[in-house]
């Protein structure tokens, strides 16, 4: 075991981390804040406001995107989680996505600021991502959007929460989703990172970063097999046929994209795929400073949202 795969050592270093990026994120300007997130992808704007979600594990804070009114009905709404290991409260990276779902789709889309680890460790992250979504339908009425017509997304561990939360839906009988989006997953922490294989020598994801993002989140190492961490890991046999559609992109690069790639045939094999998307040439989080690469990926995903909530649509259609 590496030294920082110790769960002492793993949390002291992903608080480390969290002051570094909490600094950055205060900034004038420029990479790594928050200002500079918001500046990305110009060209889709539409308005926002926060709100707060009631939660057993504290008030949630979200940002809500609001598209352009294209009727007298309230509109569809997109859950998104975003990315960071578990245990970057980062919600600012997510916000060029969010917009573009938000113009693209047209769609309200809640970009969610959920707890994170160490403070807060697993199971906490994907209970409370399903009980948000869970007050997202049934709340719409107040909000603005229309909670009968939802879907969930997020980027990296983003994608990890919006599988467990269709995972914790189909199992608890709702609610309704419509589409469940993950790209560049975490899928199966169950493997250890230096038994993953990447298809580049040096990927962007490296095992010491795994060591403290998946020891500050889950301590325990045999409670990192559960369904709601690693629904690609073998041991995961439960039937999921029922769950939520699925549109999976994964980076031909990527440390992690066996395991999307896996939990996409799993998921196809559920009759619950409705497309898989690899980009070719990418490595994981490339969306972050490949702007090219996301104005075309970033559309395919809000194409697929639309769809959802404009009567389905079969596998690869796009």
């Amino acid at each position: 075991m590496s030294l920082l795969a110790r769960p002492a050592v793993a949390a002291f270093a992903a608080k480390a981390m969290q002051r570094i990026a909490s600094v950055a994120s205060r900034r004038s300007g420029g990479p790594g804040s928050a200002a500079g997130w918001r500046a990305r992808l110009p060209e889709y704007a539409c308005a926002t406001r926060e709100l707060t979600v009631p939660t057993a594990y504290g008030p949630a804070r979200a940002v809500l995107y609001l598209p352009a009114a294209e009727g007298t009905s309230p509109p569809p709404v997109h859950v998104n989680f975003h990315g960071g290991g578990y245990v970057m409260p980062q919600i600012e990276l997510d916000d060029a996505l969010c917009r573009c779902i938000a113009v693209e789709a047209g769609t309200a889309v809640l970009n969610v600021d959920y707890v994170v680890a160490p403070q807060h460790p697993f199971p906490a992250p994907p209970r409370q991502a399903y009980e948000i979504v869970r007050w997202v339908a049934g709340h719409g009425g107040e909000h603005g959007w229309d909670g009968e017509r939802l879907s969930v997304g997020g980027q990296s561990a983003g994608g990890g929460l919006a599988a467990a939360v269709a995972r914790q839906a189909l199992e608890e009988g709702g609610p309704s989703i419509a589409l469940q989006v993950l790209h560049y997953p975490p899928l199966d922490l169950a493997t250890a990172a230096r038994d993953k294989r990447a298809a580049i020598a040096k990927p962007m994801l490296r095992p010491w970063m795994a060591d403290v993002f998946d020891s500050a989140y889950i301590p325990d190492p045999e409670q990192r097999a559960d369904r709601l961490a690693s629904p690609a890991h073998p041991s995961d046999t439960a039937d999921l046929r029922g769950i939520a559609p699925a549109f999976v992109v994964t980076a031909e690069f990527d440390l992690l994209k066996s395991e999307g790639v896996a939990y996409a045939d799993r998921l196809r094999t559920a009759g619950a795929l409705v497309g898989h998307h690899d980009v070719g040439g990418a490595d994981h989080g490339y969306d972050t400073n490949d702007e090219a690469r996301a104005r075309e990926v970033y559309p395919l995903i809000a194409a697929r949202v639309r769809q959802a909530f404009d009567g389905g649509a079969a596998e690869e259609a796009l």
